[in-house]
């Protein structure tokens, strides 16, 4: 049985984890936690706590879906009580990300702004189409819910990578995420990474091939925070006995 701990439980996709590992044969959550107190009721078996020791120390993997600045203080104490770590939060910040690539040093860590496997292999497809059609425009556009905090999306600007990968470029010389004005036509190389906000839309993320007379795009639309959670428990499965490393969704589908 493999013991879960849960790291922003109070989440949208942390609830989630709850429900879905009731569900999950060989893992269960054995530790959750909290840096006040859960509004809600779990099994009483379960450890709830404000120490971060006690919370590593009881479980055999972490799925963390928080927020920066809270995924910064698991790296930081997961370094000092190496324990493998599923990282589902979006929005770091180069030092965190720096954080994250530190603490793979000394455990296993899987890292995806996305953990659907319909967006593990859109990225491999975007890369692939980026290198094929390369006198056609990039345009990515990702819609979602209007408390999201973060903008663009991780999952739009991992997109963006693999498409600047697949052009043999970064993504950080050619990134456009607004426009405004007269600025002027469309360059060649750039790569617009754009992000709407409204309702209660999960996620859609469209990349866009545009060229004279013909276009193609791939999307993908999440109906339900269930296919990042479930994506996030196959994850945590599959990481639990790795050895030490730094890991993608795309390690954990094969793909």
């Amino acid at each position: 049985m493999i013991k879960v701990g849960v790291f922003g439980a109070s989440g949208r996709v942390g609830k989630l984890l709850l429900e879905n590992l009731k569900e999950t044969p060989d893992m269960s959550v054995s530790s959750v936690y909290v840096r006040k107190e859960l509004d809600f009721s779990i099994d009483p078996s379960v450890l709830i706590t404000t120490d971060m020791k006690s919370f590593l120390t009881a479980c055999d993997v972490v799925i963390d879906f928080s927020l920066p600045d809270a995924c910064e203080m698991l790296l930081e104490a997961a370094i000092a009580t190496p324990k493998p770590l599923v990282i589902g939060t979006t929005g770091l910040n180069v030092h965190q990300l720096n954080l994250l690539k530190d603490a793979s040093q000394k455990m296993p860590v899987l890292y995806a702004t996305n953990m659907s496997l319909g967006v593990a292999l859109l990225n491999n497809l975007v890369e692939q189409a980026a290198a094929a059609l390369k006198d056609f425009d990039i345009e990515i556009v990702e819609m979602h819910h209007k408390h999201k905090k973060d903008a663009p999306s991780g999952t739009a600007l991992t997109l963006g990578e693999h498409a600047a990968r697949g052009r043999g470029v970064a993504l950080d010389k050619v990134r456009v995420s607004g426009r405004d004005g007269n600025i002027g036509e469309r360059t060649k190389d750039e790569i617009a990474v754009m992000a709407l906000r409204g309702g209660d839309i999960v996620g859609r993320h469209t990349v866009g091939f545009y060229n004279d007379g013909e276009f193609i795009e791939l999307n993908h639309t999440a109906t339900s925070r269930s296919t990042f959670s479930k994506g996030a428990i196959r994850a945590a499965s599959w990481l639990a006995d790795k050895e030490t490393g730094l890991y993608s969704i795309s390690d954990c589908l094969g793909l």
